[in-house]
């Protein structure tokens, strides 16, 4: 019987660690972190680069995923590391690696990762949640009952069972968008936006153990409060990095983000970007798969 063929990078020691941002948008936020995976695997292969594998009977490639946002959240910000046989230039791979993922799912950046510059590095998340139905005036009451408080302890029910932890403790700032001038608590910023029936929030979450994301926030404000959106909020992780950076992070104009909706998820007439298919599975009623070879994209991506 044969011997099977080695992969290209099979035992071939990595030269080059590459830290790869990139976000997740429109549908794409509803792809698991086994979907995205395997996106980012056949991206790899199909943009031709010497990536290398694990040793063992059945090797894998040696790309790393660090602190990945939850399903159905999109992401600005989101990392991951390629280990490299050969060394390749990190505007290349941007390239090389943008051009044939699908729509949704965005290379933002490519650096050289080192002392400093890794995913595991990050402290803290800032992160934007659009709350339906919820006027800024409301909201900005429930943030600022919210900071004032000692603790604010939540459940959440994951395949483990029931967690608890400190929704309270883990948030260094939130706000409402807006004015942050407008009402000035010290370090905790209140401040009201224009919008009349949608209140945007911002807010700056640590990463702790156990994680403690937006969603138990608003369960927290929901539970104390009594502050209920009309409809499921929009969540979008905006970045990653250390609290003095995340805090001073200056906000957009106005005109740059949606009045209500999830950052980045733009439209082309009735289509959504990002209702692309990824493998066999669908989102939304559409398939996710790869791109047809040579088609243009509405985004501006060809497919090799």
């Amino acid at each position: 019987m044969p011997k099977p063929m080695p992969l290209p990078g099979a035992r071939v020691p990595p030269v080059q660690h590459l830290l790869v941002r990139y976000a997740k948008r429109g549908k794409m936020r509803f792809a698991s972190h086994r979907d995205v995976a395997r996106v980012f695997e056949r991206g790899v292969r199909r943009a031709g680069l010497p990536i290398a594998y694990s040793a063992g009977f059945t090797p894998h490639p040696k790309i790393s995923y660090v602190g990945g946002a939850p399903t159905g959240v999109a992401s600005e910000a989101e990392y991951l590391t390629l280990a490299l046989t050969s060394p390749q230039a990190a505007d290349l791979v941007r390239e090389r690696l943008d051009a044939v993922l699908p729509d949704g799912i965005d290379v933002v950046d490519v650096t050289q990762e080192g002392p400093g510059n890794s995913a595991g590095a990050a402290e803290a998340s800032l992160w934007r949640v659009s709350l339906p139905g919820i006027r800024p005036e409301t909201a900005a009451q429930a943030v600022a009952g919210f900071l004032a408080l000692a603790e604010a302890p939540v459940e959440r029910r994951t395949d483990k069972g029931v967690r608890q932890m400190d929704a309270r403790s883990a948030v260094t700032e939130m706000w409402v968008l807006g004015d942050r001038s407008a009402d000035d608590l010290g370090d905790r910023r209140v401040a009201v936006t224009t919008a009349q029936d949608c209140a945007i929030l911002r807010m700056v979450i640590l990463h702790v153990a156990p994680a403690v994301r937006p969603e138990d926030v608003l369960s927290a404000l929901s539970a104390r409060f009594g502050m209920v959106p009309s409809s499921p909020p929009f969540v979008t992780r905006l970045a990653q990095g250390s609290v003095a950076k995340l805090a001073e992070s200056g906000e957009p104009a106005q005109s740059a983000e949606p009045a209500c909706g999830p950052v980045g998820d733009k439209t082309l007439g009735d289509k959504t970007l990002g209702d692309k298919t990824l493998g066999d599975k669908t989102l939304g009623g559409e398939a996710m798969g790869a791109k047809p070879m040579g088609e243009q994209t509405p985004s501006g991506k060809i497919a090799p």
